[in-house]
């Protein structure tokens, strides 16, 4: 799993582990990989390599590509969760930004789930969860529409490998208690307490939807019930109430920049 150290990768780590897998655990920082690692051997019996890598560079996505497609051990899950926020509305942002987000967010997820596939065809087995957001759906920023290519990419990967014997979803939690805010230097004081979900109930939840086949999955039903409602507003309409809320809960605007992909 990519971006394994922190927030839903961690909590996707924590519950496979105790389940019993054993762990191939993904990010940039290579002191918090061996803690973790060792964190979850001890408590759980399990073995947890680790790989360093960088997925807002080509370096980075070859080493975790390689690893996935390494048949001597391979890989019965993958999970995508590696990821970042950027500070600000666009055109402000930085483009280097911009496109590093792109790099991790759509580039890294398609040569990985692609990667992982491949293999988990041959064995007619395997599964790939790719973790999107309930942005996806709203028509606001660069964010929302990377995190809409993952949705959409997931669910057209998972059409074409029906019958295959691998199972492909796309994960679409709203807000998350983890580092991801405070990483972005987003304020987070406005959101409602209601709004915010917990990990390892959102790593549950998700869990079961792959188990029931299912292509994309919403882990809550606050959220559901959000995003039926928001079928029923106008698409225009739609477009200035996000953006009116993502400056009221989103992003403070007075100083753009970046979190760091990949946990």
């Amino acid at each position: 799993m990519t971006g394994a150290t922190a927030g839903i990768g961690a909590a996707f780590a924590r519950r496979l582990a105790r389940d019993g897998h054993n762990l191939v655990l993904v990010a940039r920082d290579a002191q918090r990989l061996r803690s973790t690692a060792a964190e979850l051997h001890d408590r759980h019996g399990i073995e947890a390599a680790v790989l360093v890598a960088d997925l807002a560079g080509d370096a980075g996505i070859a080493a975790v590509e390689e690893r996935l497609g390494d048949r001597r051990h391979p890989v019965d899950l993958l999970v995508n969760n590696a990821g970042f926020g950027l500070k600000g509305s666009y055109p402000d942002v930085p483009m280097d930004d911009e496109l590093r987000m792109l790099k991790v967010h759509c580039e890294a997820v398609l040569r990985l789930t692609t990667a992982a596939v491949v293999s988990m065809r041959e064995r007619r087995r395997g599964g790939v969860v790719n973790v999107a957001s309930v942005a996806a759906f709203v028509p606001r920023g660069t964010y929302g529409a990377s995190k809409a290519w993952v949705v959409q990419f997931t669910q057209g990967a998972a059409r074409d490998m029906a019958g295959n014997g691998v199972r492909l979803m796309a994960l679409c939690p709203g807000f998350v208690r983890t580092e991801f805010h405070e990483r972005a230097r987003m304020g987070t004081k406005s959101i409602p307490e209601w709004m915010w979900l917990d990990a390892d109930k959102v790593v549950d939840a998700g869990l079961r939807d792959l188990a029931r086949g299912r292509t994309v999955s919403i882990p809550d039903p606050r959220y559901k019930a959000l995003l039926g409602a928001a079928k029923l507003v106008p698409r225009g309409a739609l477009g200035g109430i996000t953006s009116r809320a993502g400056r009221k809960y989103g992003p403070r605007r007075e100083a753009p920049g970046a979190d760091t992909p990949g946990g």
